[in-house]
């Protein structure tokens, strides 16, 4: 019993002792967190001055997504034996040009996925790795400085698919107008003439227009977040068919040495690919602009990052 009731009153002591170690060490804690913060901050402050200083201005990163596997004899599935894999990577880069009374940003964003499915049972299947997401996207904008916040600009822009129609569809926007920069990360881009070239196979379908490019982007890096937000419009003057729009965004958090984990989701509307698919690839040719079912198109891809 004795030896009992000793046990007891040692272990409650230890305890006692553990909880009372664990308080001070979080008091300890409490203040350099504190330092922490504050440093951080004389840092961002710092970064932001460097950021604004004129010259060139460069830098990348992004996501890599990937997923491998193998099954054999697993029956409760309908393929008990196969290799599957998913493979998807994007690129967001940008060099930037800041000088007193210009600006010039290029910027590319690429997105490519590869997806496959191998039944080992059918021999006539493709076991091959083929193109699921396919965006490519670079763009060119000139400002001459009106004041530090307005410029009149020129602007280029080129969205295409690489992987397996290349330029089939293409377009390329080349315009002139204004661009506002109400704060140092967001810059947006109002061209009321603007030209947007579309090349294709299916004349048919897709035409070049004449309408009013807007973009709007937000490129932002705090610490170890890289984030960028892109939105891309064009409204035509001849017919809405001929509008479209894409909405592009990237995260990535930094953990170890450029090596984190990314986030990217993109989003459209398109009428002529819509109406496109339907008529060259499903088959619908008695299909038109008026009957077409627009869907939202959208992906999105979640893995490891890299940043330059």
């Amino acid at each position: 019993m004795k030896k009992r009731l000793l046990f007891v009153f040692c272990l409650f002591g230890a305890l006692y002792i553990q909880a009372q170690t664990e308080a001070e060490l979080k008091a300890e804690q409490a203040p350099k967190k504190d330092s922490i913060a504050a440093i951080q901050g004389r840092v961002d402050a710092l970064q932001a001055q460097i950021d604004a200083l004129p010259g060139w201005k460069t830098g990348a990163f992004g996501t890599i997504g990937m997923n491998l596997s193998n099954f054999s004899n697993w029956y409760a599935q309908g393929f008990p034996n196969n290799s599957s894999g998913n493979i998807g990577i994007t690129v967001n880069a940008f060099a930037n040009l800041k000088e007193d009374k210009f600006f010039w940003r290029n910027a590319a964003n690429v997105n490519f996925n590869w997806v496959k499915l191998d039944d080992k049972d059918n021999p006539d299947d493709d076991d091959s790795f083929r193109a699921a997401t396919d965006v490519f996207n670079i763009s060119s904008l000139y400002g001459r400085k009106l004041s530090e916040k307005f410029a009149i600009s020129a602007l280029a822009e080129f969205r295409t698919t690489v992987l397996n129609n290349f330029n089939d569809p293409g377009y390329l926007d080349v315009g002139v107008g204004g661009t506002w920069t109400p704060i140092p990360d967001l810059v947006v881009v109002i061209h009321p003439l603007n030209y947007n070239f579309v090349f294709s196979s299916a004349d048919d379908i897709f035409e070049s227009s004449a309408g009013a490019k807007i973009v709007a982007d937000y490129t932002k890096k705090l610490g170890a977040v890289n984030f960028k937000s892109n939105l891309s419009m064009f409204q035509s003057y001849k017919s809405s068919d001929l509008s479209n729009w894409t909405w592009i965004n990237s995260f990535a958090y930094t953990l170890w040495k450029g090596i984190g984990v990314g986030l990217d989701f993109g989003l459209r509307s398109n009428k002529q690919e819509a109406l496109n698919y339907s008529v060259n690839t499903l088959g619908n040719t008695g299909e038109t602009f008026s009957s077409v079912d627009n869907e939202l198109q959208t992906y999105w891809l979640f893995g490891l990052s890299y940043a330059l």
